[in-house]
């Protein structure tokens, strides 16, 4: 009996050192995508062979899903996609662990900092500076090596893609 607990035992420590070792497919770059991947994942285009293979394999993971979503959906991944890949891991977790903390609120009180949001991004940049100079403004997002003027995802209670990383 002992025998053959060490038979499984062994065999299981060599398969499973085997699967560990076994090297991972290379995602596929570029002009490797499909053209409907390409079509979705387009945003990316300029820097998707510079992506890291995990990241190009969650990001494929959200394609196999987009197709399901409701186009409000689609068009939500489509206009945050490129900012959110320009994040850099710790931004990523930074805004992941922001979101969690939303989510821990009560709906009116996320509902009431969602208006307030809203309501500050509304104002004329000068008085923003003001706000922000006065200590009034709301914190801002880690900077993002994004190109300048564009946006970083407002604080909302709609995930973030938590896959993309």
């Amino acid at each position: 009996m002992a025998k053959a607990l060490f038979a499984v035992a062994l065999w299981l420590f060599v398969s499973f050192s085997v699967l560990a070792a076994a090297p991972q497919k290379k995602p596929p770059s570029w002009a490797e995508l499909t053209q409907e991947q390409r079509q979705i994942l387009a945003p990316l285009a300029p820097d998707w062979d510079k992506l890291d293979a995990q990241r190009r394999r969650k990001w494929l993971g959200i394609v196999k899903r987009y197709p399901t979503m409701a186009p409000e959906e689609q068009a939500k991944v489509q206009r945050r996609m490129q900012p959110w890949a320009k994040l850099t891991p710790e931004e990523r977790r930074a805004a992941r662990e922001r979101y969690k903390n939303l989510q821990k609120l009560p709906p009116d009180k996320r509902q009431s900092l969602r208006e307030k949001w809203e309501e500050y991004q509304r104002l004329p940049e000068e008085q923003r500076k003001q706000l922000e100079a006065a200590g009034k403004a709301p914190k801002p997002a880690p900077k993002s090596r994004a190109k300048p003027g564009a946006s970083a995802p407002a604080p909302t209670s709609t995930p973030v893609p938590a896959a993309a990383e």
